[in-house]
């Protein structure tokens, strides 16, 4: 077909096929990894991201442009995980914004809308690298702003657009030298790519079969499950205590507000108001439409109070007293609705029944399951700020791929002060977390002792190989145990106490360590620690060395030295 125009109901199917396709490819982009490791997930996270879009426009049967973008870009940015899925949410959301109050485009005002969504990517990144999704998508957006005319059609669109993308990606190797040298095209552009090539094929009517079970289902929006509600929980002689879970969407009307210039704050300060007093409060404006999470007394204060905005889309409202069986990722989050108001609450990542135990011991209010292969999305984040009942939540990511996640959430929160601790490493996490004190009662102390320990840790991974490579002049077979250190991969060897001990011998700093900790994996024994304990204690000797199970999977072991 030949369209030189789209309406919503085409967006819809371009949005769906460009997510079938990258479900179709989506190991492949995990397996486009710089290090040879077995914890690829970029691809995994971009269709996590773009799916969250387009369950959000499933039921939408609406033709109008405007219908579908508002959704999506909502959607996607709730579900994004990893720095190449925040990234993608952001592309989303800028097109998104250019489409919004159209209810059909021509190939030239598409274009208009994707350079807001290069515009919408770059902004949202503090520190923007080349080489990357972004160069990707910059780079085709600007071949097809000096390729479409007037009396180009839709389909030339795409088709320039994903000529020059792949393009774009294959130049990749040659800007970053990191992936030149790992031999990898970027994996975020190469994700991309695939879902620009999907929308090519629906607009060719080519079918895209997906094996469904490929990866996790993700729950149609238009059939969620019923919930099973025990009313005992809430009797005729109870005293109200937790209050009312409310939640809403609101269309802004024009007579009533100023929606260009709405100011989300104002919203804010309501919900904080003497007379609703809420909390685990989530706002966020998506052009004309309000969302609303707050926990509340009074529900009926804020319905009021909120219809001088505009007019109600849908609400829910819920007796916290209520047990039901909400599925927010975590059963601990749900006994954390009835927890004591908290000054300071501590919120980690953490993947492995061992580490998750140790960071509650040592202090954590809740673990977001997660880690690699299995970064928490923003919505995950948020639904455990919500949980708590708290004036700060300081969060430990615990991961570079999962910082971005953290603080989008942060940034959508407006329940209580999210402060982000840039631990990049289970190992730089435990260490803070020993250090976990808040008798100073002051924040800027608090987050700055946390930063002095992690600046002072040296943080290292073991893992094996995938594939044979050469990275940092060390030739590395399939099959290898490897060690990073801070982030470097610094030593290969098919012995893996041997891997860690030349690792060790070979940090310059290991003289001015005193203390190193090994948080073993799933695929690790207690005799198998000791040995290596006892190695390490001949080499070192300086060295006061302890374990404790991690039960982490991919990784034998995360250690620390400090």
């Amino acid at each position: 077909m030949v369209l030189n125009k789209i309406n919503g109901q085409d967006f819809k199917n371009l949005i769906t096929f460009g997510a079938k396709n990258l479900r179709l490819n989506f190991k492949e982009v995990d397996d486009l990894n710089v290090f040879p490791v077995p914890d690829g997930d970029t691809g995994t996270n971009m269709c996590h991201t773009i799916e969250g879009g387009v369950d959000n426009i499933r039921g939408i049967e609406s033709n109008n442009l405007s219908d579908i973008a508002k959704p999506l870009s909502s959607g996607a940015l709730l579900g994004a995980r990893g720095n190449s899925g925040v990234i993608l949410s952001q592309i989303i959301r800028g097109i998104c914004k250019g489409l919004s109050n159209k209810k059909e485009v021509t190939a030239l005002e598409l274009v208009e809308a994707y350079k807001l969504g290069v515009k919408q990517a770059y902004g949202a990144v503090v520190t923007p690298v080349e080489g990357t999704i972004l160069t990707v998508f910059r780079e085709a957006t600007e071949h097809v702003s000096k390729m479409v005319k007037k009396s180009s059609s839709i389909n030339d669109f795409y088709q320039y657009h994903f000529e020059e993308a792949k393009r774009s990606l294959a130049r990749t190797i040659d800007i970053l030298p990191v992936l030149k040298e790992a031999g990898v095209i970027d994996s975020g552009g190469a994700g991309y790519v695939y879902i620009v090539e999907g929308m090519l094929k629906y607009l060719n009517e080519e079918e895209i079969k997906v094996d469904e079970s490929s990866l996790t289902q993700r729950v149609n929006s238009g059939e969620q499950e019923t919930k099973q509600i025990d009313f005992s929980a809430f009797g005729p002689d109870d005293v109200l205590q937790f209050g009312y879970c409310t939640e809403f969407i609101l269309r802004l009307q024009n007579s009533k507000v100023d929606i260009e210039h709405f100011d989300i704050d104002n919203v804010i300060n309501i919900l904080n108001g003497d007379d609703i007093k809420g909390d685990s409060i989530v706002a966020l404006v998506d052009d004309s439409v309000l969302k609303v999470h707050v926990h509340t007394m009074n529900p009926g204060i804020v319905l009021d109070k909120m219809r001088q905005f505009g007019e109600f889309l849908t609400i829910k409202i819920e007796n916290m007293a209520l047990q039901h069986n909400e599925n927010i990722g975590d059963s601990q989050l749900e006994e954390n609705r009835r927890k004591e108001h908290k000054k300071y609450t501590v919120v980690a990542v953490g993947q492995g029944e061992g580490i998750v135990n140790a960071f509650k011991e040592l202090g954590v209010d809740v673990v977001i399951s997660g880690g690699q292969t299995m970064n928490p999305s923003t919505e995950n984040f948020i639904n455990a700020f919500k949980s708590l009942d708290a004036e700060n939540i300081i969060v430990f990511p615990n991961n570079s791929n999962i910082f971005m996640a953290a603080s989008q959430a942060a940034k959508l929160y407006k329940g209580a002060n999210v402060e982000i601790v840039k631990t990049k490493s289970i190992a730089e996490c435990y260490s803070a977390l020993t250090m976990l004190d808040f008798s100073s009662d002051d924040l800027t102390i608090i987050l700055g002792n946390f930063r002095e320990v992690i600046d002072n840790v040296t943080s290292g991974e073991v893992t094996t190989a995938t594939r044979d490579t050469n990275i940092n002049g060390i030739d590395i077979k399939k099959g290898d145990y490897i060690t990073l250190i801070d982030g470097d991969l610094v030593s290969a060897n098919k012995d893996r106490d041997q891997s860690i001990l030349k690792a060790l011998e070979n940090n310059k700093d290991i003289e001015d360590k005193q203390v190193l900790l090994l948080i073993y994996g799933e695929n690790v024994n207690e005799g198998e620690v000791e040995e290596l304990i006892t190695k390490i204690n001949d080499l070192f000797p300086y060295l006061e060395v302890g374990a404790i199970p991690g039960n982490q999977a991919i990784y034998d072991y995360y250690f620390s030295l400090e």
